[in-house]
């Protein structure tokens, strides 16, 4: 599907893109073009295995007058992490991992249609009704998540489904230790004009927020960004990823390694001046000596790149001004987006957001080559304009990969921090 996404915008979710992506030289949007209002949630363990869940939405008139609502879950907090886990094996499974059983979708019969092509528009009906099945699922585990009989919980699940409810979107985030799919949640389907819209990560823009920033060195008014791709040269033919690589090298001074060791040396610089790093690889699961087995990527020499491999090149970095690691990462590898059970060694994105990434966005799940190369370019090509953000970004292709392509996985897509950030050469 050589061809860039086009679509006509009818309820402006991007504030001001309509169609065709603008162009450097293009004006930012203007006042008129208010952003989303806020609404933060914060989920955290008020002892083992109790959650409380805390929430607010701001008033834009007096911002620091928040009003806040809180309750303590009934659901335990091993029984929501293994929910959100059952709910990627199932978008796995009903979406990745479909099999054909007859002819009749066009496809070869014991093939996997919905993982070859990005374009799943002629199998519309197919799609329409797993995309409905996952919103059921969806919208479950928000039910769980929320149901009670406690007077504050009751009062507490008014508030933030009728929120969630709102015809205007959101800017959310969710401020927490344990890590949900946050966009593959759902409302409740039969409340909603189609199953596309019940998801939260076609409703609203999503963060997952467990980091918080702090003044790095400045890089000065540059005339172009700077950006690295960090790449296994094995898929260098599948898909857009020739095309993804002409885009970085247009649009920006691009740093190519192909080396676990090469990554690892630039992660040991005490400033690093990359404005985006992305990585197209392979993301897989490692057996390290414990139950629970550790997720990993590999560029083309096969090396194991985790999470405590990075964070040792940055431990004895001080965080001042006179250092910088403060990249958005494209992350776009399977399972990427995945954080580590509470308790475990926290996996590479959980370590990038640690050591100061300004954002990262990656897959949930396995996610099939193909349309991976095609959410990558989409996404970049917006995003190194510097007019929008990535979190406008990532709820306008949801919208997109739904409307033209019948196609649900950029729900799969997560952002870890990053919902406001944006390309900025005056850093």
């Amino acid at each position: 599907m050589p061809q860039d996404l086009v679509v006509e915008v009818l309820q402006d979710p991007s504030h001001g893109y309509t169609g065709v992506p603008p162009q450097r030289g293009s004006t930012r949007r203007t006042a008129d073009d208010e952003a989303p209002a806020e609404l933060r949630v914060m989920l955290f363990r008020a002892s083992e295995n109790a959650l409380q869940i805390v929430a607010s939405v701001p008033d834009p008139a007096a911002p620091e007058d928040r009003q806040w609502h809180r309750a303590t879950l009934d659901v335990p907090a091993n029984e929501l992490w293994a929910r959100a886990g059952r709910l990627r094996r199932l978008w796995r499974d009903l979406v990745v991992r479909h099999r054909s059983t007859t002819a009749e979708y066009g496809q070869r019969v014991g093939g996997h249609p919905l993982a070859e092509a990005a374009d799943l528009s002629e199998l519309a009906p197919l799609t329409e009704a797993l995309t409905t099945k996952l919103a059921h699922e969806g919208w479950d585990l928000l039910d769980v998540m929320l149901d009670g009989n406690s007077h504050d919980l009751g009062r507490f699940r008014e508030f933030l489904l009728g929120a969630l409810a709102g015809k205007d979107p959101l800017r959310i985030t969710f401020d927490s230790d344990l890590h949900l799919p946050w966009p593959m949640l759902a409302m409740d389907p039969s409340a909603c004009d189609s199953p596309w819209e019940a998801f939260l990560g076609h409703r609203h823009q999503v963060e997952q927020n467990s980091a918080y920033p702090w003044d790095q060195a400045p890089l000065g008014q540059r005339e172009h960004p700077t950006t690295s791709l960090n790449t296994d040269t094995t898929l260098d033919d599948v898909g857009r990823a020739r095309e993804v690589r002409t885009l970085l090298e247009q649009r920006s001074r691009l740093i190519v390694r192909t080396h676990g060791s090469d990554l690892l040396k630039a992660l040991a610089n005490p400033v690093l001046h990359e404005d985006v790093m992305y990585f197209w690889c392979h993301g897989h699961f490692v057996d390290n000596g414990t139950s629970n087995p550790f997720l990993a990527i590999r560029l083309s020499d096969g090396e194991h790149i985790d999470g405590p491999a990075v964070t040792r090149k940055r431990r004895r970095i001080p965080r001042t001004r006179q250092t910088r690691f403060k990249p958005f990462v494209l992350l776009n590898a399977c399972h990427t987006a995945q954080a580590a059970a509470p308790g475990d060694l926290k996996h590479l994105g959980q370590e990038l957001i640690n050591m100061g990434a300004d954002g990262i966005l990656a897959p949930q799940i396995e996610i099939p080559q193909v349309f991976a190369t095609e959410y990558a370019y989409a996404f970049l090509q917006l995003y190194l304009t510097g007019l929008h953000t990535a979190g406008e970004i990532s709820q306008l292709l949801v919208r997109r990969f739904a409307s033209e392509f019948s196609n649900p996985l950029a729900l799969t897509y997560s952002l870890h921090c990053g919902i406001n950030s944006r390309l900025d050469l005056a850093s």
